[in-house]
Order: C-alpha cells, then sequence, then structure tokens
C-alpha cells in the first residue's frame, strides 16, 4: 500500500452488463439503470405484474393485495416443506425468486446469510424475513404461522397422546418418497446460486463448505455443536475478505492520509439496482419497521432473556420449584438464542435439559422420529416436549420460547439490512457472506444425500425429482408430490423394486 500523490476519485467497480440468463434454475435479473427498460414480465398472477422496474419506483401495489399474495404463497409451504432447512431454502427460492420474482439472487441469499448468522431457526427466519420485506410484520408474523401449522398441530396432538404416530427406523409407504425428492431441490437450490458467484465467491464458496463437510465428518476430534461458532466465524471472515478485495485498486483514507491500494479486484462489485435503492422508500415502506424498533426489538430480547435466566436460577438456588411453565420458556428460549442454524444442532442440547427431567429416553426418540418426518422446521419438535411435559399449554409455551428469539432477532434485522444493503462497504461485506452461506447449502448437498437415500429406490426419486425441478421447472410442491408418489409405487408393500441398499453399491461390483 502506497500513499496517492494525488485524489483522483475512481469510478466504482461495476459489472460491465447485465447478468445473462444462465440457466432455467437460475432467473433472469433485469438492469433498472438501462434508460430503455424492457417490462418486467411474470407468468403469475400474484406479482408485480405490467409495470416496468421504473414505475415500481413511484408506485407500490396496496398493503392489503400483498398480504393475499403472502397469504396465499406460503399457506401451501408448510404441507410441502420436508427435508430439513436447507431443501426450505429451496422451495423457498422456487417460489419467490423464480416463480413470483419478489426478490432477486442477491436479496434472497443476503436474507439467508442474515438468518445464518443469527441464533435461530435459519429456514423460518427467511420464511419471515422474506414476507416481512413483501407485506410488513403482520405479512411476516402470518407467514410464520402458515410455515409451522401442520407440524405444529401434528406434533402437539401426538405428544398429549404420547403416541408413536411414526416409527422413525420403519417410515410409512407415503412418507418414503418424500426425503429424496427434498433433497433434490437442494441441490436444484445450490447450483442456482452458484453459477451466480464470480471468482472470488467461488474460492469463499469452495472453503466454506469443505470446512462444513468436516466439521459433520470429524467425531470425536471435532464436535459437531462446535458450527455454532463456526458457522458465524466463518460468515464473518467471508465478508472481511470481500471488502478487502474491493478496494483493491482504490484510494482510501486511514488516519486523515489517502492511500492507494494496489492491485484490482479479484471478485465483482455492482452497485444495488433502483427498485431498491437507497434514496427510494419503497423497501423500508413495505418493511414498516423503524430503525429504532428494530434496536428496540433486539433489546427486549436480551432483557427477556437475562431476566428468565437469572430468575429461574435464583429459584433453583434457594431450593425453590419454578412454576413449570416458567421453567418451559426459560429452558425453551435460552436454546433458542444459542442456536445457530436451528435443525439437528439443537437435539443434544434439548435432550440434555429435557431427559430425563421431563420424559424419559423413548418418548423423546419417538417424538423426533415423527418431527423428522413432518414438514415444516425441526423446531416443531418443541411442541412435542411440552406437549408430554405439561399438555397443550406446554406446547404452546415451548413452542414460542424455542422460536422467539430467533423471530425477534430477525425482525429486528430486516429494517437495517434495508439500509446497509446500500452502504458500499456493507454491500462489498455481504459479497462474501453471501458467497460463504452458499458452501454452507453445498455442504448440505453431501451431508443430507447419506440420510436422505439409503436405497436405490430412493436414488430413482431423486434422479426423477431432480429432472423435473431442473429440467422442466416443475415448481417444488409438485416435485416433492411426485417423488412421494413414485417412492409409494416401489415401496416394499407395492412393487417391492429398488430395496437393496445404496451403501452395499461397492460390495456388489
Amino acid at each position: 500500500m502506497k500513499m496517492a500523490e494525488e485524489k483522483n476519485p475512481k469510478e466504482e467497480v461495476t459489472s460491465a452488463a447485465a447478468d445473462e440468463f444462465v440457466d432455467d434454475a437460475v432467473p433472469e435479473k433485469l438492469d433498472t439503470n438501462d434508460a430503455e427498460q424492457s417490462e418486467l414480465v411474470v407468468a403469475s398472477g400474484d406479482v408485480d405484474n405490467g409495470k416496468t422496474a421504473e414505475q415500481l419506483l413511484e408506485e407500490d401495489i396496496p398493503w392489503i393485495e400483498r398480504f393475499k399474495q403472502v397469504f396465499w404463497t406460503y399457506l401451501p409451504l408448510g404441507f410441502v416443506a420436508f427435508g430439513g432447512p436447507q431443501a426450505h431454502v429451496a422451495i423457498l427460492r422456487d417460489h419467490l425468486v423464480v416463480q413470483r420474482n419478489w426478490l432477486d439472487e442477491d436479496q434472497f441469499t443476503e436474507l439467508f446469510a442474515i438468518g445464518q448468522g443469527l441464533p435461530g431457526p435459519t429456514s423460518t427466519q427467511l420464511v419471515v424475513s422474506t414476507a416481512l420485506a413483501r407485506a410488513g410484520p403482520i405479512g411476516g408474523l402470518t407467514a410464520f404461522f402458515l410455515w409451522n401449522l401442520p407440524g405444529l398441530i401434528v406434533l402437539t396432538v401426538c405428544g398429549v397422546l404420547i403416541a408413536s404416530f411414526v416409527d422413525e427406523s420403519n417410515p410409512p409407504w407415503y412418507l418414503i418418497g418424500l426425503p429424496p425428492a427434498a433433497i433434490s431441490l437442494v441441490f436444484k437450490a445450490f447450483y442456482g446460486f452458484g453459477m451466480k458467484l464470480d471468482k472470488l465467491g467461488i474460492i469463499l464458496c469452495l472453503i466454506s463448505s469443505l470446512i462444513a463437510i468436516m466439521i459433520n465428518g470429524s467425531k470425536p476430534k471435532i464436535d459437531p455443536l462446535w458450527s455454532q461458532y463456526i458457522y458465524p466465524s466463518m460468515l464473518a471472515c467471508g465478508g472481511i475478505l470481500s471488502y478487502l478485495d474491493s478496494i483493491r485498486g482504490t484510494d482510501v483514507r486511514i488516519f486523515g492520509k489517502t492511500w492507494h491500494v494496489p492491485g484490482k479486484p479479484y471478485g465483482t462489485y455492482k452497485s444495488a439496482s433502483r427498485g431498491w435503492d437507497a434514496e427510494s422508500d419503497l423497501t423500508m415502506r413495505r418493511i414498516g419497521i423503524p430503525l429504532w424498533v428494530g434496536a428496540l426489538i433486539w433489546i427486549l430480547w436480551a432483557v427477556i432473556l437475562a431476566v428468565t435466566v437469572s430468575l429461574v436460577g435464583r429459584m433453583r438456588r434457594n431450593g425453590e420449584i419454578p412454576n413449570p411453565y416458567l421453567e418451559i420458556f426459560e429452558v425453551m428460549y435460552r436454546i433458542g438464542s444459542l442456536i445457530f442454524g436451528g435443525g439437528q444442532v439443537v437435539l443434544p442440547m434439548l435432550q440434555t435439559e429435557v431427559v430425563p427431567a421431563w420424559m424419559k429416553k423413548d418418548p423423546f426418540l419417538q417424538g423426533l422420529g415423527l418431527a423428522q418426518s413432518m414438514p415444516g422446521p425441526l423446531f416443531n419438535f418443541s411442541s412435542y416436549l411440552g406437549a408430554v411435559y405439561r399438555g397443550v399449554p406446554g406446547a404452546l409455551v415451548a413452542y414460542i420460547g424455542l422460536f422467539g428469539p430467533g423471530v425477534m432477532l430477525i425482525f429486528g434485522m430486516v429494517p437495517f439490512w434495508a439500509r446497509l444493503r446500500h452502504v458500499k462497504w456493507f454491500k462489498s461485506a455481504l459479497n462474501g457472506v453471501n458467497a460463504t452461506a452458499i458452501g454452507l447449502v453445498g455442504a448440505a448437498c453431501v451431508i443430507l444425500w447419506e440420510g436422505a437415500v439409503s436405497t436405490f429406490a430412493d436414488a430413482m426419486v431423486f434422479v426423477l425429482a431432480l429432472c423435473l425441478a431442473v429440467v422442466y421447472g416443475i415448481g417444488a410442491p409438485w416435485v416433492v408430490l411426485a417423488g412421494g408418489v413414485f417412492g409409494a409405487i416401489l415401496h416394499k408393500d407395492a412393487l417391492g423394486l429398488g430395496q437393496n441398499l445404496w451403501c452395499e453399491l461397492g460390495n456388489d461390483l
């Protein structure tokens, strides 16, 4: 780095041309800075139809119409969201980016990356943040409940009855094809995200993917629970590296002096589209949460955590028995405030807290098998645990406690994201954060494959579903449904085809 001889401002590094249409898996992005912007043509009736990007700056769809769009879009997703967090991300991308064009790839992956960096269930936070950006707080809360409702109801009922509704080791015929079909959507999403990365993004994506795979396959040397600290650290490092790369070849001021950074950026850094320009108030009006309210939400989350933990801790130290519902809320809220990424990471902490204090090991494992077979986030398992311990009221308290921190934090973060994404250094850093988060999706393809594809029939379902999704552009719910039907046909109680174990393939060669 050397001191610049004279102060010559340089243009911001931008792409030489608009992004080209890469594949059916990746939606085309319009160059809204072009004076001769073509009309935004979309197939669905619930998107911003018949308006150019320039017109959308001056006119917004009425809130009630946007709320209806959110309601009818998220209503069916709670019934088909199988496959875990990364499959959920794939389903959301297919509906919101590819089909409805509510968000572009940058906005979607930014919200996904923010969810990765906050405690709580990532896919649920992505549901809330995308709906929040479309129809405000009411839209975000509505999407949250619609996303969780089917799993919440089934798990609560089964928890009250303490029934083994689904045998974890022998899934029923109507569920056997759903996991491999859902995993195919993860592969589609990773391909779509990856095709948009620049050279630096591919490097960051590769590094994060390799680290995530290593963490999940290095027991006992590396505890998988470390991921809740390593994943956010990787996201932060990706952002820092991307920002440092973005200032290469520019003049920067350090301690009042102007320095020239040699070299040229390895990545590609673009300015925000005018549709989401900082000078436009459209985004903030849609979100409907001022910055000061967002900050207040974060403070409220911290206060609730401190008060509940200290209160229950003091009662136990004094030999008092805490109120059972306060105990349920404290346990769930504390875990929900510490777990990053959600999913399987939350299970060891839940087992430590509730077995044997609330139930024996067998009911816990039976509920886990049921939760894994249900659509929606694995955090719905909290309603089962609360129901076994204290009935329906316990289920609702546990549900609110475990989901509460993640939902509160994403509500508080989105207003800051809408502003900060237009700050040059922040947007440059987000490039690296996004690329690192995409690497975690790639790792999920490897990690989840083994759990979803155990027989040749599962592999057949995966191939069919991936072909329908990528080649023919079939929507996610229909892909999952087709996988379920095909898996049921191949089931051992039907045709009984492809039932040999996939892992025995090498032994037969």
